[in-house]
């Protein structure tokens, strides 16, 4: 089928979350390796039906998808080791289905795997310092960490519109809320936005709640033609509309406030022909507080500088309008350091009504959005919206 020039004959046939937050015990192409194995198994196929390979990780280098390949004794027709940060696999899932529809494989998976609890890996708080890129020298002088950049843009988000401390607790509370009921979220006890507001100061004005927790992790996806999916295990949740995007300082672009979901939510949109109002459910990267709003607003959920009414008042939470990451998100489940994977694993499952207690009643449309690097400065946006027939 084509909407609005979008082909959409390829499907999600298969997912898996690991359910490790904590592994000390494995490497992450072992996590990897056995994430692979659930979304096969999943699916309904075996390692030998897998022609395509797509992966990324914290520490995979030049040739670290070769590596991947090697691991899992896989000899692939394609392979795409992509790496844009967070966003990098609900990326993968878009290269996939150009893959596929170009006849370059058949059946793709994705993978990611991470053990940055275990390694005690700085997630946020290393900065740029000594890099030898040299933009870098413009952009952050002084070694600006990654809570920092995110510290001033919400700053200037607050200064610009009023946005409040409180509002952005708002979305750690709900966070919290739905990790209580996903029994492998790593952070389940309740919070109250006073919680959030006495937690020591990070980088002014982010507290502690307000950014996300560091776990280990991994899954995989399994991405094939919609035909092949239809004759598979689970029910198939059809690739709507995909894009991705970045937001640069460039040669003195100083509009700070927009970021790149604006630009890939807005081609995604469009290929799938649906509307803001018809998506069920939103799983959006939130490394920090202040990236969920700032990317509602980007992505036309509400206009810039309505996020903090937006999210207020149980705004975003199970049950609200639209429902943000019911899995509680990198805030309270899991965050391995690059997020993106989980948000399209969450968002199938609860297409396909797998979710128990903190399942969206009657979702048939979803929306993922990964970030990677930093908003106000230079990041990557991917933006899926993924549907299912019922």
């Amino acid at each position: 089928m084509v909407q609005n020039g979008f082909p959409q004959n390829v499907a999600i046939a298969g997912v898996y979350e690991h359910p490790s937050r904590f592994s000390p015990n494995k490497t992450e192409f072992q996590i990897m390796a056995e994430s692979a194995k659930g979304a096969l198994d999943d699916a309904g196929l075996t390692r030998n039906d897998v022609d395509g390979l797509f992966g990324a990780s914290m520490s995979m280098g030049l040739m670290g998808i070769v590596d991947l390949a090697e691991y899992l004794d896989l000899y692939p027709d394609y392979l795409d080791g992509t790496n844009i940060g967070g966003s990098s696999f609900v990326a993968h899932v878009s290269h996939a289905a150009a893959a596929i529809n170009a006849g370059l494989c058949n059946v793709a998976l994705v993978l990611y795997g991470s053990t940055a609890a275990s390694n005690s890996m700085a997630i946020g708080t290393g900065g740029s310092g000594g890099s030898k890129n040299p933009d870098v020298a413009f952009s952050t002088p002084y070694g600006m960490t990654t809570v920092g950049s995110y510290a001033m843009y919400a700053k200037l988000h607050m200064e610009t519109f009023g946005t409040t401390s409180e509002q952005l607790a708002e979305i750690a509370v709900t966070m919290r809320k739905h990790a209580a009921l996903n029994p492998l979220a790593k952070m389940r006890t309740p919070i109250s936005i006073d919680d959030v507001l006495s937690s020591r100061m990070i980088s002014r004005p982010l507290h502690l709640l307000d950014c996300c927790i560091i776990s280990d992790g991994g899954g995989a996806i399994v991405v094939t033609s919609a035909e092949r999916a239809r004759d598979l295990r689970k029910t198939p949740v059809s690739i709507l509309g995909s894009s991705e995007a970045v937001q640069h300082q460039g040669t003195g672009y100083n509009d700070l406030l927009t970021i790149a979901a604006k630009q890939s939510g807005e081609v995604a949109f469009g290929q799938a022909g649906v509307s803001r109002e018809d998506i069920d459910l939103a799983m959006i990267y939130d490394s920090f507080t202040i990236t969920v709003l700032a990317t509602l607003e980007n992505l036309g959920f509400c206009e810039p500088g309505e996020g903090g009414d937006f999210v207020s008042n149980a705004g975003i939470a199970l049950g609200s309008k639209l429902p943000v990451n019911p899995d509680g998100g990198g805030m309270s489940s899991n965050h391995p350091g690059m997020r993106g994977i989980f948000l399209v694993i969450e968002a199938v499952k609860q297409l396909r009504n797998e979710c128990e207690a903190r399942q969206v009643s009657g979702a048939e449309i979803a929306l993922a959005h990964g970030t990677g690097g930093t908003i106000g400065d230079k990041h990557s946006g991917a933006t899926l919206i993924l549907g299912i027939d019922r």
